[in-house]
């Protein structure tokens, strides 16, 4: 891969994810046409997209930032994810194509209001929002989820060759008894299995962020690192 494309690295800022820490991400060339095609080359070797942008975490002094994804012929649903499926099996999924609805970006405003409140994504607005969430070249869907009428949930999903990626899924904080954000991957792994993908991409996980901790338990996880994918549980620093 890199003896075709090249890469750039940014310049320090502040990390999102961990205290005092400066961050450090590398872009594949922006003069390179970006497809679906290429995505399926990068994500395979850590990287992630924001929008039209496909990136990767190069710290110099960090490497805390663990891409991970969820090898799905092999996964296996533990009690607790079982007792999710199960309070969620009144809930509806439909598939939506990946453009600008206004109910989808009320819920993701009030999602962002309760869980991102005064870090900055709280103050989206209607082009962020379609700037972040969606690109002009990746396969990307909008899953819906309802309780009856009611839209409760948004899992945005990115398809690859022979993956799904779980890009950002947001929905009703009021409703945390029902655990959406696990049922919604546990909902994407599903997707995958039924059309023979094999992997569900989950982005990074950092050991010491909180936020990032329920990625740990899905059963059947891999790691990249030292260029090589395997399993999280062999690293020696998970715990």
């Amino acid at each position: 891969m890199s003896n075709t494309i090249q890469f750039y690295q940014d310049s320090p800022h502040q990390c999102s994810y961990l205290e005092d820490q400066q961050a450090r991400n590398i872009y594949p060339d922006p003069n390179q046409d970006m497809t679906n095609q290429l995505y399926n080359h990068l994500i395979q070797h850590g990287f992630r997209r924001s929008g039209d942008i496909s990136y990767r975490p190069f710290c110099e002094e960090c490497q805390q930032c663990i891409p991970v994804r969820i090898n799905t012929q092999f996964f296996k649903t533990n009690r607790s994810q079982r007792r999710c499926l199960k309070r969620n099996n009144d809930l509806t999924m439909i598939m939506k194509p990946a453009e600008f609805d206004p109910e989808h970006y009320q819920l993701y405003c009030k999602y962002l209001a309760h869980r991102h409140s005064g870090g900055g994504m709280d103050n989206s607005t209607e082009e962020s929002y379609t700037n972040f969430l969606t690109s002009k070249w990746s396969d990307t869907r909008f899953i819906e989820i309802r309780d009856e009428q009611q839209l409760i949930a948004v899992a945005v999903t990115d398809f690859v060759a022979n993956g799904a990626s779980a890009f950002y899924t947001f929905f009703d904080p009021a409703l945390e008894k029902r655990s959406l954000g696990t049922f919604s991957i546990l909902k994407q792994i599903e997707l995958a299995q039924t059309h023979s993908l094999a992997w569900l991409y989950l982005g990074y996980w950092i050991k010491d962020c909180s936020k990032m901790s329920y990625k740990q338990h899905f059963s059947s996880l891999e790691a990249y690192v030292d260029q090589q994918w395997q399993p999280l549980a062999s690293l020696k620093n998970f715990e």
